[in-house]
This record gives structure tokens, C-alpha cells and sequence, in this order.
């Protein structure tokens, strides 16, 4: 069984947690997840098994979507409702006018401080640990992007929004920053992730509907195989000939046979070597050709 799984993972596990499980539902010792998600987060989780697992670094998650509910009047330390209370503020003041502005401002490229409650390493060390001794450090600000955001429901001090942003964004320090900006504090009571990359929720199952399903020996009908996972890459089709060199190592020529895709791609551009549906390996363009005219590839990860 190699491919991905979209887990719809419940509120108060880790996704550590979660890949622990599909290991054990599965039986399959080779697991990982793709990317964290907050354990009081729900929604998409892909967790590679298998030779999955190979692909997880040429996934393309650069875009993430959210639904989440923000209350105002109150800022944590975590920024989410699992946190303790540093800060309370007025908000009965604010107009539903006014949260709305505020939200739609923060659209577009920006920068945000990664939470000190964050996986993000600093000196080796992941920044939750070092919170939960009490220690903050200063955090370097990061480019994000957000893409869309868009009100749902308002039933002040409750704010329920859908935003689309760049990976790397951290919904809950969006709220935090709302709250900032409209002078009362804020934190995220919910949050549930619909989409991350390709994966979305149309796919995705919860741990119990994958226990029944490998129960009938049906599980492998959701698996994402690794050729459908990056599908966003360039493909060219090997000849048998071709498909017995890329096993010994040996990189075939482009012969300008690119599948589905301009065939003048440039040097660095990374494409899938497919065989019949069957992803066999992902490979770099190189910057010269070879002594036939065709450019040179470079094998960066070759699958079983």
C-alpha cells in the first residue's frame, strides 16, 4: 500500500498521534504526515505510507484553506482556546462593519511572527517546549500570503471565517493579530482545515471509516497513489528500455517527449518519470545537453 491517506482528524490528538494509529490500522511500519495540525484543529490531514512517504518533498501544499471561529475580548498564549488568558479588552464597542475591515485588511502578502506554541525549531529546540518553560525568544517574521478571507457569521464576540493562504500561515496568530489591530485581544475557539494542496476534505476519512475499510480489505481505494500526488510536475513516459536504466540509476534523455506541458522547460524544473501510471521516479533538468540534443536529467528520488 503506498500513496497518501486525507485523515479527517478529530479534535485533542497530535498528528504524531494520528500517524501512530494508521500504522496500526494499516499494519505498515512506513508513515509520516505531510505538515502539523494544532491538536484542537480538525479536517485534512494527508499522511503519507509506503513509498509515499519518498514524495511528501515534492508534494506541491503551497495553498491552505481554513474555516475557523475567532472570539474578541480576549488574547491567549497560545492563541487558541487551550491557552491561558494574558490580555482582556472592550469589544463591545466594535461594529461588525469595523471586524470586517479589519479582517479583509490583513488580504495579500504580509508578515507574521510564528507563535512561540509552534513546532518551529530555534536552536534545535521546538518553540512549544521552550514556551511551556516559560521562556519566550524572538521569533524572525515570516512571508506569508493570504489568499481570500471571507466572513461566514458574526455574533459578536464571535467571528466565524474561511480564509485561503500560503503554507506556513498560522490562522490563530491571524486572529491574534485582528484582535491587536481592533484593540481588545482575540483567539480561535475552532479551527478545521478543508484543504491542503490537492488534498482536500472530498477525500478524506475519518479513523474509524478507515479501520472498517481495511476490515474489508478495501483501504487501498482511497489511497492517493504517489503519480496522482504530484501531479502538478511534468511527465514523461519511459519506454521499457528507459524504465530498466532509471533501476540501475541511470538517467534516461529528455527527447523534448514531455506529457501534458510545455516541452520547453528550463533547467531546474523538476518532472515526474511515469511508466504506465506508475510513478518510477522524479527527476532535475539539468543546464546542458547531452552529445544527442537531448537535455540531461538528473534522478533525485526513485521509487519502488
Amino acid at each position: 500500500m503506498d500513496g497518501f491517506l486525507v485523515i479527517d482528524k478529530p479534535a485533542g490528538l497530535t498528528s504524531h498521534d494520528i500517524v501512530a494509529r494508521v500504522r496500526r490500522i494499516l499494519g505498515q511500519k512506513k508513515a509520516g504526515h505531510t505538515g502539523t495540525l494544532d491538536p484542537f484543529a480538525t479536517g485534512v490531514l494527508p499522511v503519507a505510507v509506503g513509498e509515499g512517504t519518498k514524495a511528501i518533498p515534492f508534494l506541491d501544499e503551497a495553498v491552505k484553506g481554513y474555516r475557523a471561529t475567532m472570539v474578541l475580548g480576549a488574547a491567549t498564549d497560545t492563541q487558541d482556546c487551550t491557552g491561558r488568558v494574558e490580555r482582556e479588552g472592550d469589544w463591545t464597542r466594535l461594529s461588525p462593519e469595523t471586524v470586517s475591515e479589519v479582517l479583509s485588511s490583513f488580504l495579500g502578502k504580509g508578515t507574521q511572527i510564528p507563535p512561540m506554541y509552534s513546532a518551529i525549531k530555534q536552536g534545535g529546540v521546538p518553540l512549544y517546549r521552550l514556551a511551556r518553560k516559560g521562556c519566550e525568544v524572538e521569533r524572525e517574521p515570516r512571508e506569508i500570503e493570504i489568499h481570500s478571507v471571507t466572513v461566514d457569521h458574526m455574533d459578536l464576540p464571535r467571528v466565524e471565517f474561511t480564509v485561503s493562504c500560503s503554507r506556513g500561515t498560522y490562522v490563530r496568530t491571524l486572529a491574534h493579530d485582528v484582535g491587536e489591530r481592533l484593540g481588545c485581544g482575540a483567539h480561535l475557539t475552532q479551527l478545521r482545515r478543508t484543504r491542503s494542496g490537492t488534498f482536500d476534505l472530498s477525500r478524506a476519512v475519518t479513523l474509524d471509516e478507515l479501520a472498517s475499510l481495511q476490515e474489508k480489505g478495501a483501504a487501498g481505494s482511497i489511497i492517493v497513489s504517489p503519480n496522482d500526488a504530484l501531479g502538478h510536475l511534468p511527465q514523461i513516459e519511459l519506454t521499457e528500455d528507459e524504465v530498466r536504466k532509471v533501476y540501475c540509476g541511470i538517467s534516461p534523455g529528455c527527447h523534448g517527449k514531455y506529457v501534458g506541458t510545455d516541452a520547453s522547460l528550463g533547467a531546474g524544473v523538476r518532472i515526474r518519470l511515469v511508466r504506465e501510471g506508475k510513478l518510477l521516479a522524479v527527476a532535475e533538468i539539468g543546464s546542458a545537453e547531452s552529445g544527442d540534443g537531448n537535455k540531461n536529467l538528473r534522478l533525485i528520488r526513485v521509487f519502488n
